[in-house]
């Protein structure tokens, strides 16, 4: 189980966890995020963060790239998980994800040489409604 005492997420940014401003939980190099595990709250491993695609038109942070499965990149599906899914654990250093991993597996996904259009808002719709979230 996971202690979400000091977990920082986007969609709610005022948790109290971080009264300072500058680097730390509210402001990061994307670069330090890539390769954190992604689990869920029962502590299971869905994965780890491959990219951080940022959306150019709003400069704000879209998806989260979550590898799952595979051998050193061979065989590993992709699944895009729209960031405000993403609860950040500062003491663990991973991400939560609120899904079953049973759930988690059957979602949308790709391989690394069949990206999906991200920009596309049918594909996006489609990615927000299986994560439970509104667009």
């Amino acid at each position: 189980m996971i202690d979400n005492s000091n977990t920082y997420n986007s969609a709610n940014p005022d948790n109290g966890i971080n009264d300072h401003k500058g680097p730390g939980s509210e402001l990061m190099g994307a670069h330090t995020l890539t390769g954190d595990n992604v689990v869920n709250p029962a502590g299971e491993h869905l994965g780890d963060i491959k990219e951080i695609m940022l959306d150019m038109r709003t400069g704000h942070v879209a998806y989260a790239v979550v590898a799952f499965g595979g051998l050193l990149g061979i065989g590993e599906k992709l699944f895009a998980v729209p960031w405000k899914a993403l609860t950040l654990d500062t003491i663990n250093k991973c991400f939560i994800l609120n899904i079953e991993k049973t759930r988690f597996e059957s979602a949308p996904g790709f391989d690394n040489n069949h990206w999906p259009d991200m920009a596309n808002q049918a594909w996006s719709d489609n990615v927000h409604h299986y994560y439970e979230l509104s667009v």
